[in-house]
């Protein structure tokens, strides 16, 4: 070989080297990836072998199997970033949190709930605690867990990794995690375990971190964002293990909130694109884990949802807050929205346990709920009966118990008023879906009129955002409300209701709330069973938000708390079960929280940061005129 040849041939080899090394550097994210995947698979199967030799009489195996669990969870841990986001329903296979699932998708307004069947490592280590053992229920729950953990190897999952698009996507539903489930003891039944998992996670991501930065330069993480995440390591591994000493608050405010508003604006600059369901409801503008804009829940205009003109929003509201205070809507010219969810109260009535039926007789079965902030939910009423606040509203203006009304003499009353059709008929232009005047226009403007009751912010939110200095009481009763008061497992931030990332899902409990304050028998209210009959569903209600809890009184579906000490009371002696009620299906822990009288103004002063500063409006002062002079004898806001 000539001595130019030989020149060539070292240069190609040295270029070919180099991109080796460069497709190596690229290739190391994914690989990482396969590593970890391959682990954790590996100590699951460990943990399949252990239970299979084990003598569950025995103490000592009992303890082996502890021990493995511990250690698979720690792998998995290290897996968390991907899974919960790339395969979500796969996950609970892995580590679900219960049995029997039917807390239903945000696709719920498309198909009917089903039920999912959970495994893995929680339920195992529940189980292991049961008096009575059999090692096929052990077996099963793992190998369907072992089962499951394939999917994460499938193309259809390791594609993902290719581009930079499910990173910061995977990265923001971790972030929402630290904030809601990963201190709480959501989904760690051994509380003790709390702190030292969240550091092997946080360990495990800042891997994870380093490694995509190398493979995708362009698209990395900035070097502000890496080093206030190397800070919340710093200041967790800085913290007591237990994590009821956990500053939840501090976390929260100094740490998680600040990345994740980092996150957002990259997924802006990188003009990240998604392509699943996990994101359907979350808004990538939202500025702050404590939005109000965060996520969405409900469309709030109904018919009227393409309306951006300001001019005919206002119109729109206007139309919505008369009809809102308007009887003729019932049956009788008697009774209007505002008769039940009085607009100075919140929209409750704080004052009766449940509003006067249709007859003017009897009670109606549950509390009226508040209005506000209704639409930060997926699913509508207390036991998830509607899809739609527009559905809600037609359900409760035609229901023989609440209004009486019927659509076709209803519509036909509201179009006797000159004002109501002169501005409906300019508002069909805006719906262009519709060729005349219906029902939806009517409930689809009242609708939006209270939404925009829903929009405040609380002193808790300041304090979050950094807006406001900080309270001390407020902060330590955050951080009961986080851990040993057991709050947070079940009422998410930011509303602090049953939603939890990546709020596409509305949690049904059964809490055993009794028929009257003497606890003499279970409140014989069916809740969810009525709407979606199922063994797990019976007397579960849909969790509602904290937000302004102080002034909704009174409390639970039949107002049978009048008080907040009440309800606190209610959940330290561990629900109906703890009171000695017999409820075979009740997901609220039958132990005693053993919260001390001072731990429990500590946690009214946090319920109480929850107030929002909502604007209230003047009532009206007259009502629209009609053509049937019987109409107008009708008074603003009803009479009952």
């Amino acid at each position: 070989m000539n001595k130019i040849a030989l020149i060539v041939s070292a240069a190609l080899i040295f270029f070919l080297s180099i991109s080796f090394k460069e497709n190596d550097k690229s290739d190391q994210y994914e690989l990482h990836y396969t590593d970890k995947l391959n682990k954790f698979q590996h100590q699951q199967a460990r943990l399949l072998q252990i239970i299979e030799g084990a003598d569950l009489n025995s103490e000592k195996s009992i303890q082996e199997i502890k021990s493995q669990i511990m250690l698979t969870r720690n792998h998995l841990k290290q897996m968390d970033f991907w899974f919960r986001y790339l395969e979500p329903i796969s996950y609970k296979k892995i580590n679900g949190p219960l049995p029997v699932e039917w807390e239903t998708e945000v696709f719920e307004k498309f198909e009917k709930p089903y039920k999912r069947e959970g495994a893995g490592l929680t339920l195992a280590s529940l189980y292991l605690e049961e008096s009575v053992k059999e090692k096929e229920v052990l077996l099963k729950l793992i190998s369907e867990s072992e089962e499951a953990v394939k999917v994460y190897h499938a193309d259809s999952i390791t594609s993902n990794l290719k581009t930079y698009h499910h990173f910061y996507l995977c990265n923001r539903l971790f972030l929402l995690n630290l904030a809601t489930i990963y201190t709480t003891g959501f989904e760690c039944p051994e509380t003790e375990r709390v702190i030292p998992e969240l550091i092997v996670l946080l360990d495990a991501v800042d891997q994870i971190y380093q490694l995509f930065n190398k493979s995708f330069p362009d698209n990395s993480l900035p070097n502000d964002y890496v080093i206030l995440y190397q800070g919340t390591i710093d200041f967790v591994k800085s913290q007591p293990e237990n994590y009821e000493q956990f500053d939840h608050f501090t976390f929260i405010k100094e740490y998680i909130n600040p990345l994740f508003v980092k996150n957002q604006k990259l997924i802006l600059d990188y003009k990240v694109v998604s392509k699943s369901y996990v994101d359907y409801s979350l808004n990538k503008n939202a500025s702050s884990i404590f939005s109000k804009g965060l996520y969405n829940g409900q469309n709030t205009k109904g018919v009227f949802l393409r309306v951006k003109d300001p001019a005919v929003l206002t119109e729109i509201d206007r139309i919505g807050k008369l009809l809102f205070y308007d009887p003729i809507l019932s049956g009788n010219n008697m009774r209007s929205c505002a008769s039940c969810h009085k607009p100075t109260e919140y929209f409750t009535d704080t004052v009766v346990s449940s509003a006067v039926h249709f007859n003017r007789k009897d009670l109606l079965p549950r509390n009226s709920p508040s209005l506000i902030n209704v639409e930060y939910n997926h699913l509508i009423m207390l036991d998830g009966k509607h899809i739609s606040l527009q559905g809600q509203t037609k359900d409760v203006i035609f229901n023989a118990m609440e209004m009486g009304s019927d659509e076709a003499e209803a519509l036909k009353k509201i179009l006797s008023c000159k004002e109501y059709k002169t501005a409906f008929q300019k508002l069909l232009a805006y719906t262009p879906q519709e060729k005349e005047i219906t029902y939806d226009h009517v409930v689809s403007a009242i609708t939006f009129y209270y939404s925009k009751f829903s929009k405040a912010d609380a002193a808790f939110d300041d304090m979050m955002n950094g807006k406001v200095e900080t309270q001390e009481q407020v902060k330590s009763g955050f951080n009961l409300f986080m851990s040993k008061a057991q709050c947070g497992t079940c009422h998410f931030a930011p509303q602090f209701n049953g939603v939890k990332p990546p709020y596409v899902n509305s949690e049904f409990e059964v809490l055993g709330v009794p028929e009257n304050n003497s606890f003499a028998m279970l409140s014989d209210d069916k809740g969810r069973h009525a709407i979606h009959p199922a063994k797990e569903t019976m007397n579960g209600f849909r969790t509602g938000t904290l937000r302004n809890i102080e002034h909704t009184k009174p409390y639970m579906h039949n107002g049978v708390f009048k008080d907040l000490r009440e309800v606190i009371d209610f959940y330290d002696a561990g629900g109906g079960t703890g009171h000695g009620l017999s409820i075979e299906n009740q997901t609220l822990s039958p132990d005693s929280l053993h919260l001390m009288p001072e731990e429990k103004n500590k946690l009214l002063v946090f319920l109480h940061a929850l107030n929002e500063e909502v604007p209230f409006e003047k009532p009206l002062v007259q009502l629209p005129l009609s053509k049937i002079k019987t109409v107008n004898k009708r008074k603003v806001g009803g009479e009952y």
